[in-house]
């Protein structure tokens, strides 16, 4: 049987979905797993996923794999599915659920040969140990740079450098047009080159975004920030999930949809009187140290 499973979204939800492929690999060993997804580098050498396909690049698709064959297609939105709107369950369980596929488990994977271990940790060499951070997400076309429903706000960012640059080399895993700090090294590269970078740092300190799915894969423990979205749905706690503060300023949700806030960081929704209000800094310093 092919087994059709594609996947919507970000470089984090391909991230996630390498759980979910475990999952069906071990429902269906003879079965033929493939993959659809915008970024089929997080497949590569992953031995559940007989076949990654970029989006789009479906030449010959449907001779090769749908017409007159035993299919199975997975196809379906679980950011759609109630359990994970009222954030009930982690999202792989909700996307195994959805496709009656038993969750073994949520942990993501992802696989390196020794040579491009090798290859990249050269990008990374440091006299000092190393603080990696990822402090912005989101898509580049955003509106708004700093979400603050998501991102880690900027004056905890500022007080980490300060604490920690002397000490450590602080790489910021970050686009050319996301916020920048001083006294620290940003790393535009792969996620693939980015992930081995993580494998070189001592600490890391990271938000609801890709770089804490490739630390879960790489089993590094991390501090993770989280504000709007919540680490019983995204997370893992093989890391020291760090909550928000409960917001402290009025909010009537006229504008809310199937969420509370939109992870845009819509400036209207904003349920604290500061930012200074959403995090406690020596909480983040006692899980970095």
């Amino acid at each position: 049987m092919n087994i059709i499973f594609q996947i919507n979204g970000g470089i984090g939800k391909s991230v996630m979905a390498t759980a979910v492929c475990e999952n069906i690999k071990k429902q269906y060993p003879k079965d033929k797993l493939i993959v659809i997804t915008a970024y089929p580098e997080v497949f590569l050498n992953n031995p559940n996923v007989d076949r990654c396909l970029g989006m789009g690049t479906f030449n010959y698709f449907y001779p090769d794999y749908i017409k007159d064959k035993d299919v199975k297609l997975m196809l379906q939105e679980p950011y759609l599915e109630v359990a994970h709107v009222q954030q009930k369950e982690h999202l792989v369980e909700t996307w195994c659920r959805m496709n009656d596929i038993e969750c073994h488990t949520v942990k993501p994977s992802m696989f390196f040969t020794e040579r491009e271990i090798n290859f990249h940790s050269q990008k990374y060499a440091s006299d000092k140990p190393i603080l990696f951070m990822q402090t912005n997400g989101g898509a580049a076309e955003q509106e708004q740079k700093y979400s603050w429903a998501r991102d880690i706000p900027t004056h905890i960012v500022d007080q980490v450098v300060r604490k920690y640059s002397d000490e450590y080399t602080i790489l910021h895993v970050r686009r050319e047009d996301q916020i920048g700090y001083n006294n620290t090294i940003p790393v535009h590269d792969s996620i693939r080159s980015i992930a081995i970078g993580m494998m070189r740092s001592s600490k890391r300190l990271l938000m609801d975004s890709f770089a804490h799915h490739v630390a879960t894969a790489m089993e590094l423990p991390s501090t993770v920030l989280w504000i709007v979205n919540s680490p019983v749905v995204f997370g893992y706690d093989m890391h020291t999930n760090i909550l928000a503060s409960e917001p402290n300023r009025p909010y009537d949700f006229r504008h809310s949809y199937l969420q509370p806030y939109n992870i845009t960081g819509d400036i209207l929704e904003f349920p604290y009187n500061s930012e200074f209000d959403i995090f406690n800094i020596e909480d983040i310093y006692k899980a970095l140290n």
